[in-house]
């Protein structure tokens, strides 16, 4: 591929899959565009590609034209070297089923993002479905694009994050993948392995618990306040806070040192603060950004079962305290009426059920499986 423009097939055309799609093609990658859904990309099809503009000017602009735009998967992953799969948490374990017999040897798939645990999930899918492709499968730690669809064949990019962390399963093939990757994203980082990718979620301690306390302001406002900077007071702050202490200690009893989410914003959007309540309100990025319309969101109903609820259950398999955590996913369970626990990515799931840590840790490195 060093020599030939990789060919890449997006999966998803939703608000970052067709961003992705478009950026790709207008830096000159072949590129194929998977919907499961026909009607949905029917525009981008009869026009035979997507009008792409940049929020800032930070890219290149235009009409990026796909080589390919299909409802078949096994068509979209054909000649695909690179797969990026940009769609919701929850589709990970179906898209895995449905790809297994389609694969082949050298192929690479990267979850954008994995939320927690994604990488594993898919590969343990792969494996009970009786895959025998050798492909390379990737997650990023988060999406790399802000980015929102402007109409049926129309994407705006508001914004490339300048570096995103991504590790393989296993960890020795992360380099590969890396320079797989480089012509078109420069951006992606070592991740050192999918645990660390997956446990530096943010999303699994921002989203689902700010939503949920702020239900009733939600439902009777319709989302008209600014999610971090009104919806976050001092007492949600220690919620969050709590939670993100959890997160930091499981991570801890794995052998990672999960970076906190002061450390993050921090990072992320040089928001400073003796308090993660006073780093949120330093986060100009925040400000604007309003809250759900509803509760019926993916802060929800993919942050809980494919972010907290794997992170809830590594904590309880290697003997964390988890209280807060479980709290939040049990009252996520009450306001949807459904069981996240039983729905999300539980270790029986996703293959860890029993490994001890030296076993898992082995697994994420070296591909090793007992």
């Amino acid at each position: 591929m060093s020599n030939v423009k990789a060919r890449y097939t997006v999966v998803g055309a939703g608000h970052g899959g067709k961003a992705m799609a478009a950026h790709l093609a207008l830096m000159g990658f072949p590129v194929t565009l998977y919907n499961r859904t026909a009607a949905h990309v029917a525009a981008i099809r009869a026009r035979g590609g997507i009008q792409l503009t940049f929020a800032d000017g930070q890219g290149t602009e235009g009409f990026a034209p796909l080589r390919r735009v299909t409802s078949d998967l096994a068509e979209a992953l054909d000649e695909a070297d690179i797969a990026m799969m940009v769609i919701p948490a929850s589709a990970h374990r179906d898209i895995a089923q449905q790809a297994a017999p389609h694969l082949r040897d050298g192929q690479i798939l990267v979850l954008n993002p994995g939320r927690t645990c994604g990488a594993i999930e898919f590969d343990h899918v792969l494996r009970t479905q009786g895959c025998t492709a050798d492909v390379t499968l990737v997650e990023a730690e988060t999406f790399i694009y802000a980015s929102r669809s402007d109409g049926p064949a129309q994407a705006r990019i508001f914004r490339i994050k300048d570096a995103v962390p991504l590790a393989a399963l296993p960890a020795t093939r992360t380099q590969q993948a890396l320079e797989a990757l480089a012509p078109a994203y420069p951006q992606f980082i070592d991740g050192q392995n999918v645990l660390h990718t997956s446990l530096n979620n943010m999303g699994a301690i921002f989203h689902p618990a700010l939503t949920l306390l702020n239900a009733g302001r939600i439902e009777s406002t319709h989302g008209d306040y600014e999610f971090y900077v009104q919806g976050v007071t001092p007492s949600v702050a220690r919620v969050l806070e709590t939670l993100d202490r959890e997160r930091v200690t499981v991570s801890a009893a794995l052998g990672i040192r999960a970076i906190t989410a002061t450390e993050w914003l921090q990072l992320a959007y040089d928001a400073r603060g003796s308090s993660l309540n006073e780093a949120i309100h330093n986060n100009p990025g925040y400000y604007g950004i309003k809250a759900p319309a509803n509760l019926e969101h993916r802060y929800i109903f993919e942050d809980v079962p494919m972010s907290l609820v794997p992170i809830a259950a590594l904590g309880q398999q290697y003997g964390v305290q988890v209280a807060a955590m479980d709290a939040i996913i049990r009252l996520a369970c009450i306001v949807h009426q459904t069981d996240y626990w039983r729905t999300g990515r539980t270790l029986d799931k996703i293959g860890l059920q029993g490994l001890s840590v030296s076993e898992l840790t082995a697994y994420v490195n070296e591909g090793n499986l007992p």
